[in-house]
């Protein structure tokens, strides 16, 4: 495909723009393959430019039931940052974090990458302990990130309230490396880099049934048709139990809403990410000028693209008592996404009971920011035929051993 760049602009404005190129191909599905991914999200897309640009494999399809970055992709806050406690997850979120500084080079691709900072509020005793802890965890990881007083949060921060009467803030864990990304560029980025190398990108194509011989996979049945593999990766976020449940096996996942809302733009106020764990509500700015809030999880299962209203309440109660300047936006549209939760809310990378299958999930409310490293262990798993260091401490096998990473802990909430 031909590059983009300031002269490709300026050549196509000459040409009224009659030489642009479809970003990524749409070809019929062959019969056969060497590895196909289901789901075309963020995970499944990265898995398959990995595979193709440093594993060499390329014939590779991606199957997705509904349209390109359609689901969780879509459908979140576009948090990106690494300050985790575990060693495990820092390691993942890390690499993300370092991909994401340089994908828009690496893809060719304008992903909107936006370091401005994350900072952490501490707003209990108890919080604040957990963040220095975590701190200190980070700096023997090599992980940038640092506690700041409420004083220097109210300089980063001028619009906060860091007195408020049930959420006082006591300080805050703050990485200035961390920031944002817009969420669909990094979904046709990965697939215009992928599909340039070779990788069939198959939409409306949903999974309907996965065929086994002597306990192995063997291919998919779709609505588009049967197609053969020799391996077969499910990447498929909230509907990985659909999945499973497909090849005859059960995941220790549970599926429910997570819901995020925007406001009306506005003038600049905020330039940085704040999350309150607390209160669980986050809020950035988006360059539109709208206010994108994002808040906890339904307490039930579920399947719905909505979410609750009784969330939106609460979330917005509580930073209206940190951010008094918001009390009278209005909302302007609201969201949800269908996350899938492990009992610690690290997530699934590994073998599944069928041979030659391969999962990636359970990635929970923590999915956009770890796009890149987890498609890039998941590449290594599949050109290795089991997981590398990076992925390894992710197995399922961590449930029947008892070696939970819990990330849940950690933060006091569902991450």
């Amino acid at each position: 495909m031909k590059r983009y760049s300031a002269f490709a602009i300026a050549r196509e404005a000459f040409r009224f723009h009659s030489g642009w190129e479809r970003a990524w191909k749409s070809p019929t599905p062959k019969a056969e393959y060497d590895v196909v991914i289901v789901g075309a999200g963020g995970h499944g897309l990265a898995t398959a430019y990995y595979l193709a640009k440093n594993h060499g494999i390329t014939n590779v399809a991606v199957l997705e039931k509904g349209w390109l970055g359609g689901g969780n992709t879509g459908r979140n806050t576009t948090i990106i940052r690494s300050n985790y406690l575990q060693d495990e997850s820092a390691a993942i979120f890390e690499l993300s974090r370092n991909l994401y500084e340089g994908l828009s080079q690496d893809l060719n691709y304008n992903i909107m990458f936006s370091p401005r900072g994350v900072i952490m509020l501490a707003q209990t005793e108890h919080e604040l302990r957990a963040w220095k802890r975590t701190s200190h965890a980070n700096r023997l990881a090599g992980i940038q990130s640092e506690m700041v007083t409420p004083e220097r949060i109210k300089e980063i921060v001028p619009i906060i309230e860091i007195d408020g009467p049930r959420y006082p803030v006591l300080g805050g864990l703050w990485q200035e490396r961390g920031g944002t990304a817009r969420h669909d560029a990094v979904a046709w980025g990965y697939a215009r880099g992928a599909s340039n190398l070779g990788v069939d990108i198959i939409q409306q194509c949903e999974v309907t049934g996965i065929d086994k011989t002597g306990g192995k996979a063997t291919g998919v049945q779709t609505s588009k048709g049967a197609i053969k593999c020799k391996q077969l990766c499910v990447v498929v976020a909230g509907s990985s139990g659909v999945l499973a449940d497909m090849a005859g096996f059960r995941l220790p996942v549970e599926s429910m809403a997570l819901q995020a809302l925007v406001s009306e733009p506005i003038k600049p106020v905020l330039d940085c990410v704040i999350m309150a764990n607390t209160v669980h509500g986050y809020m950035s700015q988006s360059d539109k000028g709208e206010l994108v809030i994002g808040g906890g999880s339904d307490g039930f299962n579920n399947y719905t693209q909505r979410g609750s209203f009784h969330h939106i309440e609460e979330t917005v109660r509580a930073l209206i008592e940190t951010f008094p300047i918001i009390s009278r936006l209005k909302q302007l549209r609201q969201w949800g996404g269908i996350v899938d939760m492990t009992g610690d809310r690290s997530p699934i990378i590994g073998k599944t009971p069928v041979d030659g299958m391969f999962i990636n999930c359970g990635w929970g409310t923590g999915g956009f920011k770890s796009i890149p490293g987890s498609g890039w262990a998941t590449a290594e798993m599949l050109a290795d035929g089991a997981p590398r260091d990076l992925a390894a401490p992710f197995t399922m096998d961590r449930f029947k051993e008892g070696r939970m990473i819990d990330e849940s802990v950690a933060a006091a909430v569902a991450h």
